[in-house]
């Protein structure tokens, strides 16, 4: 019985592919993958987000929406929903980031699987990242998870803190 082998994409083939229509390509493990355009809550928690990252940061970093990123050498290319970088590692970037981002946030659509959502956490925290947040628009929630391993989740009513300074308050976030 013969037996067919899938070859894993690199990052310089995927490089050269152009977008769906309707969305974007990410390069997950060697495999291309379509991640459509988000919705407009989904939108909004980004723009507010980011604004919010972008104030407490001042001078000292970069905030940004749909952030691309490298966390392993070969076979993947990400966008963060959300991430924040120092402006020394933010200068230092030609193409990609390599590695994680100092944060990344998630904000939680229909089409994440836990088991996805828990790989990227993984891999951004044992690749760069100090803080990984999974924000939750139905429910308002946010969870900050560590490389240490721990998580916490922040609802109304509390405040995040932040790892360069700073806090941001939950319902800002979903204001």
């Amino acid at each position: 019985m013969a037996t067919t082998t899938t070859r894993l994409m690199t990052v310089a083939e995927y490089e050269k592919i152009p977008n769906p229509p309707g969305g974007v390509y990410e390069l997950y493990h060697g495999q291309l993958i379509k991640v459509g355009f988000p919705k407009i809550p989904h939108v909004r928690a980004q723009w507010q987000l980011r604004q919010l990252l972008q104030a407490a940061a001042g001078d000292n970093g970069v905030a940004h929406t749909e952030f691309p990123y490298r966390p392993l050498p070969e076979y993947e290319c990400w966008g963060a929903d959300v991430a924040y970088v120092p402006k020394a590692r933010w200068k230092e970037i030609k193409d990609w980031l390599f590695g994680a981002p100092d944060l990344v946030v998630e904000v939680l659509s229909p089409s994440n699987a836990t088991a996805e959502i828990f790989e990227k956490r993984k891999l951004c925290l044992e690749n760069g990242s100090v803080q990984f947040w999974v924000v939750d628009t139905d429910h308002q929630l946010v969870e900050v998870s560590t490389p240490d391993g721990h998580s916490i989740t922040y609802k109304s009513g509390q405040q995040i803190p932040l790892f360069f300074g700073g806090q941001i308050a939950v319902d800002e976030i979903f204001a």
